[in-house]
């Protein structure tokens, strides 16, 4: 399914009754969870996900969320739950998470850069706010779907604790 957002096509996938994934077309890792990218499917989950994106475009804060169903190992799933958990126009950074995990674990520390491995890898961009996500100090790093899409998102929320470079 795809659907015309401000910064390009996104494609989404589901399970059937689940939100499986949101991409950017262009993006690294992109429908690393779509089956069939060609089937085009009416279901009750996309008028959810198209919903959820209309408010959040038009500038509101979504309050629900569609069923999401994210496939990953336990580390990434516990990573994504964490960037759910990221209130609209903050960010955290990897290191932060990862910290976060580390105590969760009863762990000296965690590392920071698998925490980035596991956020590059979110099938569900936006709904799933990776974008809130910055390096140490509020750097901006990588992106799957663009540096210029997380700069954009974040000056969209108006994010703080992030540096524009």
């Amino acid at each position: 399914m795809s659907y015309a957002s401000p910064l390009g096509c996104l494609t989404l996938a589901s399970d059937g009754t689940a939100l499986t994934g949101l991409w950017f077309q262009d993006q690294s890792y992109y429908g690393s969870t779509l089956k069939d990218p060609s089937e085009e499917k009416q279901l009750p989950v996309f008028d959810d996900a198209k919903r959820w994106l209309d408010l959040y475009f038009s500038g509101s804060i979504p309050e629900f969320m569609p069923p999401l169903c994210l496939r990953g190992t336990a580390f990434r799933r516990r990573v994504w739950e964490i960037l759910l958990t990221i209130p609209y126009g903050e960010t955290m950074t990897y290191g932060e998470i990862a910290g976060q995990i580390a105590r969760e674990r009863g762990a000296e520390k965690m590392s920071a850069q698998a925490v980035g491995q596991a956020v590059g890898h979110n099938p569900i961009g936006i709904i799933v706010p990776c974008h809130r996500v910055v390096g140490t100090g509020g750097n901006l790093t990588g992106y799957a779907g663009g540096l210029d899409k997380k700069i954009w998102l974040l000056e969209h929320e108006k994010a703080a604790g992030w540096k524009k470079e």
